[in-house]
């Protein structure tokens, strides 16, 4: 407060040796003696704009380079116009008190023809109708600078805020009037603001109060010298981060400065001895308040309070009896143990609570002690507290008090059941009612948190799950009320179960990408990370975050499973309830297996944009609504069929294409890091488009046998319907988590599938390598300069010339590059000297064994030949 007082006793010096706060609208001064007149001094002599101006006001306009000589003409009126308020000749017309405006105070006034005017110089209209008071300033030279500036702006300052007041102007964010402004919502601004208005002092029509000058306004922290004390290790880092972003300053309990001590108050009982004598000792909601509301609290409503220790009784104390001499018997002491023992195995919440031994056999001083809330706080007695009611039916929303050790094993698991959907539907009351309805509150202090997209994202899927075990509860809770022998628990989860069918799917699936989106927008938005720390702070939420929150969905049905399967193993098979639950158990596990089922549909949807966003050149149809993602594997070409022999491959498996992609380098070249654009690497997607294949085209599947130089081989033979011949695409898996066996299996069941076949046996055949041409060593040089090229890549190494596949010898290049036909000559191919494939392969026997009279050589034209024996020599 001291330092408020000072700021205004400096402004009340400063503004009793000025001129009155006397403002007029007229075209002259009525009190001053002579006509108005105009004078243009210095440089706005010969300034144009500045002339034409002035002679829209239909006065005498004269011109001076001093403006010196008309000081004293008491026949005239003179309003001196200046270009700059900080040159010598306005320092020496300003000594002479008489009336100064600047150029751009002219122009505008010349706009509407009217010179408002007033008995101090104005410069320009940046802070027209500008209302300001100044708090927290200690130095008069400083004040009397900020006031200046804002007088020569058209701007007023008052010494006391009220509501006519536009701005405040404070150095720090704490005190009175900083208080007022915030309950208020008066803008509370920086001196850079005054300063940044200042700057735009040449510009006509400029105005302070933009948008775009609000980036001035104070920062939380401003000038305030904060210690933080208690704090986890991670917490407190970014606690601190927080402070030094907005304006403060993190300091010790050792500086005398300090302006605020925030505790952490869940774990600090004490104020600690050595706090500073003249800071607020505030809980830790004071601070993240603060950067949820953009402004800094009233510090009185959350000043650390300590608490006493005197008056909370160990559980010792809670359950011991009056000691009598001679001290207790064995049998007491058991007996109070007993007591203790049930004493704390009961329920947290206060609404589930079974019944405590009777009051008489127990310490009157501590019958209250047996209502604990979720954090152990303690509430009044039940019987001053009104017991809510559920509409329909009047039943109350809390399961009836009672004596476990009177109650059937089946109804004791039972009443676990009913006490467990009321804390599940209480978590769900408390995200509705503690975060999502005043995240959804446009009008809250600074601003939406999160657009609607956002909530939608987060909230949306949650409601349908709320109200089905909202109803469920109420049911189960009207059972639990009046329980009889007879009663069909079963019956009312059959109720309900199309409904959790239908509610709890679109909330899991996208589960997961929900954690990540509040991750980031937590991380990137610190209104809405101190928001819920609010939140996780309240006794309904019971110190738990969001997102531990909402990963109660998540578990609830496997819980009601197990709890569904305890009621049924106690419940006599003979009793009509007994088929109810068995029916009740399969249809909750039916819901888990369709929930786990529509996950693992959408995980497919979402990976398969993951591929298209990640493939150069795809082809947008590979994104289809019925097209789901199925497995990949990486391998390398024998063939020239798609890429060219050696390249490394991506095949993408779908159910119903094969989507065939060329692997591209980190630094799309094979060139030094540092060399390549880094800052263009995270653009670089990581394959290029080569072929998207039908499955419905692949006619055969041949898994190619190991040999001790062949492995993890196979061969696709591939016929669309508009081509005449076979093509042959020959692969080499490379080494990953998916073996070549379970990858051929996968394959042909899904080709089966897309065919409307069932016998997947046929579809994958077994054979030889040299049956298709395939040599050993070509296998085994192509795996070694795959290596090198992959290693050559990672390392940003050039390939050695040694390693150019233009250099294969020439068994690679008969195997690799043409592929021919293994099954000898047809009738109708003897004529096609240069045929690459035959026409009807697919329909030949593949059953492993070639046919009778051994496989044909493969041909070759003479123009193969040559050129085979000029790569030989």
């Amino acid at each position: 407060m001291a330092e408020h007082t000072q700021t205004s006793t400096i402004l009340s010096d400063i503004t009793t040796t000025s001129h009155a706060d006397v403002t007029g609208a007229s075209h002259f001064d009525v009190e001053a003696s002579g006509d108005p007149r105009l004078c243009l001094v210095g440089s706005l002599v010969d300034d144009i704009e500045t002339l034409e101006a002035a002679k829209k006001f239909g006065v005498p306009v004269v011109a001076s380079e001093t403006g010196l000589e008309y000081t004293s003409d008491s026949g005239f009126c003179t309003y001196f116009v200046l270009a700059d308020f900080e040159s010598p000749e306005f320092e020496k017309l300003n000594n002479a008190g008489v009336r100064l405006l600047g150029k751009p105070a002219l122009l505008e006034y010349s706009q509407c023809g009217i010179l408002t005017y007033n008995r101090r110089p104005v410069f320009c209209q940046v802070m027209k109708n500008a209302v300001l008071v100044f708090t927290g300033f200690r130095k008069k030279s400083e004040v009397s600078r900020l006031l200046k500036l804002v007088h020569y702006m058209g701007g007023s300052v008052k010494n006391e805020i009220k509501d006519t007041v536009t701005h405040l102007l404070a150095y720090s964010s704490t005190g009175d009037k900083y208080q007022y402004a915030v309950t208020f919502n008066i803008p509370v601004m920086s001196e850079e603001w005054v300063h940044a208005a200042w700057a735009h002092r040449d510009e006509v029509n400029a105005r302070a109060d933009t948008e775009a000058m609000a980036k001035y306004k104070l920062k939380v922290f401003e000038n305030l010298r904060v210690v933080l004390v208690g704090f986890p290790a991670e917490e407190q880092g970014q606690m601190e981060d927080l402070v030094r972003q907005n304006g403060g300053v993190i300091t010790t309990l050792d500086d005398q400065q300090a302006t605020h001590v925030v505790l952490e108050d869940q774990s600090i009982t004490e104020k600690p001895p050595d706090c500073p004598p003249k800071a607020y000792i505030v809980k830790a909601e004071w601070f993240w308040t603060s950067i949820q509301m953009e402004a800094c609290p009233n510090e009185k409503l959350h000043l650390f309070e300590e608490m006493n220790m005197s008056n909370v009784m160990s559980p010792r104390q809670m359950f011991s009896s009056p000691s009598t001499p001679g001290g207790s018997s064995r049998s007491r002491r058991r007996k109070r143990l007993r007591e203790t023992v049930q004493h704390l195995a009961q329920d947290e919440s206060s609404s589930t609570l079974i019944s405590a031994p009777p009051a008489s056999k127990r310490r009157s001083s501590v019958g209250d002690l047996a209502y604990l809330s979720a954090d152990s706080s303690l509430l009044d007695d039940t019987g001053s507290t009104p017991i809510r009611l559920a509409s329909s039916d009047k039943t109350p929303l809390s399961p009836p008090a009672v004596d476990l050790r009177q109650l059937s094993a089946r109804q004791r698991v039972f009443y676990e059941l009913v006490k467990t959907e009321c804390n599940y539907v209480s978590i769900l009351d408390a995200i509705e009612k503690v975060i999502k309805a005043p995240l959804e509150n446009t009008s809250q202090p600074g601003g939406p948190m999160l657009d609607a997209q956002e909530l939608r994202y987060i909230f949306g899927n949650l409601p349908p799950i709320h109200e089905v075990h909202t109803r469920m509860r109420n049911d189960l809770l009207h059972l639990a009320h009046n329980w009889n022998d007879s009663a069909s628990i079963g019956e009312i989860i059959l109720k309900y179960s199309t409904d959790l069918e239908k509610a709890y799917p679109p909330f899991i699936n996208f589960f997961e990408n929900m954690k990540e989106m509040l991750l980031r927008i937590s991380t990137d938005r610190p209104r809405f990370h101190a928001f819920l720390k609010i939140a996780q702070n309240k006794p309904e939420c019971g110190r738990q975050s969001l997102q531990e929150l909402l990963i109660r969905p998540v578990q609830r049905l496997p819980s009601m499973s197990l709890l569904i399967n305890d009621i049924l193993k106690h419940t006599d098979k003979s009793s009509p309830d007994n088929s109810a639950l068995e029916q009740a158990l399969d249809k909750i596990k039916s819901v888990m297996t369709f929930i786990n089922d529509d996950k693992r549909k959408t995980e497919a949807k979402l990976k398969l944009f993951e591929i298209h966003n990640d493939i150069e050149m795809c082809p947008p149809n590979l994104v289809a609504s019925h097209r789901m993602y199925m497995s990949r594997v990486d391998v390398t070409e024998l063939s020239d069929s798609c890429s060219g022999r050696g390249d490394t491959l991506t095949l993408f498996l779908f159910n119903d294409v094969l989507e065939i992609c060329k692997k591209k380098s980190k630094y799309n070249s094979i060139k030094s890091p540092s060399r390549a654009n880094l800052h263009a690497i995270k653009n670089i997607k990581s394959y290029k488009h080569l072929e998207m294949m039908n499955l419905a085209h692949i006619k055969r599947i041949v898994d190619i046998r190991e040999t001790e130089d062949c492995h993890n081989v196979f061969a696709l033979i591939v016929r669309s319907n508009q081509e005449l011949k076979e093509r042959l695409f020959t692969f080499t898996l490379l080494p990953d988590d998916t073996t070549k066996q379970v990858f051929l299996r996968t394959l042909c069941r899904t080709v089966a599938n897309i065919v409307c076949r069932n016998d997947v046996e046929n579809i994958l055949v077994s054979m030889d390598p040299h049956h298709l041409d395939i040599e050993t060593s070509d296998v085994s040089l192509t795996n070694a300069l795959s290596k090198a090229l992959r290693f050559a890549t990672r390392t940003g190494r050039k390939v050695s010339r040694a390693f150019s596949f233009n250099k294969s010898p020439s068994k690679l290049k008969r195997a690799v590059s043409t592929v021919m036909s293994p099954f000898g000559t047809l009738p109708h191919q003897s004529s096609m000297r240069g045929a690459t494939s035959v026409n009807s392969l697919a329909d030949l026997s593949l059953s492993g064994t070639p046919p009778s009279g051994g496989f044909a050589q493969p041909m070759s034209t003479p123009t193969t030949r040559r050129r085979t024996l000029k790569n030989a020599h």
